[in-house]
């Protein structure tokens, strides 16, 4: 067999390969796979039930997704070293703004530390509460994720990375908390503010427009 003849062979046998792998995924997903499979992907659909999930917060105790049925959950992936965090927080109060106004409309914002150890970002229990109260930030709990489970879960990108959960566990939003991606603060009040308008949204029972944007700011650390 020539060379020729031998590089067609072997690149119609990765096509089949690639076909095959394609069409057990779909028949996976069709048959229900497990979450496992979604996290393989590191991605989640929008308009479709989130998936489930349990995590430790910063105080030890266990939280669950299904702990909130009825009510909507935002999470919010955070470093507070990383420039478009300070942003949000210690340059703006930003997000602490939206955090204290959810909760006062019944919303539960969970906080979600996945930087790995010794990786920038990285803080454990009391250290996650003092630095929660020093930039006055308000969530209803800081989840903890070192191994990255949970942001690979959910496939988070980015800090701030968010996703909205409106009260029946649908994914209603994910991405950038605003439209301007860049670490100034000066262009929050210029932004279309994506998060605040998904929860008011779902507050009135409308559909969430846009539904899926592209998250901006520092890579998570897994």
């Amino acid at each position: 067999m020539t060379e020729r003849k031998v590089s067609r062979v072997s690149l119609a046998a990765g096509f089949l390969a690639a076909t095959l792998l394609t069409a057990g995924a779909v028949l996976a997903s069709a048959a229900g796979a497990s979450p496992a499979a979604v996290v393989a992907i590191g991605a989640v659909t929008t308009n479709v039930a989130a998936p489930q999930f349990t995590a430790t917060d910063a105080t030890g105790k266990s939280v669950r997704l299904s702990d909130f049925a009825g009510k909507t959950v935002v999470l919010e992936w955070t470093n507070h070293g990383c420039p478009f965090v300070v942003k949000h927080y210690d340059s703006s109060g930003n997000i602490p703004a939206l955090q204290a106004k959810a909760r006062e409309e019944g919303v539960v914002w969970l906080s979600v530390i996945s930087s790995a150890p010794g990786k920038q970002g990285y803080l454990q229990g009391q250290a996650a509460l003092a630095k929660a109260a020093e930039r006055n930030s308000v969530p209803h709990a800081i989840l903890l994720d070192p191994d990255g489970a949970l942001g690979r879960q959910f496939g988070a990108k980015t800090t701030p990375h968010m996703f909205v959960i409106d009260g029946k566990g649908v994914l209603r939003y994910q991405g950038g908390i605003d439209s301007i991606k860049s670490a100034n603060a000066k262009d929050i009040a210029k932004a279309e503010p994506y998060v605040a308008n998904a929860l008011a949204a779902i507050k009135a029972g409308q559909p969430v427009s846009p539904a899926d944007t592209t998250p901006y700011g520092c890579g998570v650390k897994y």
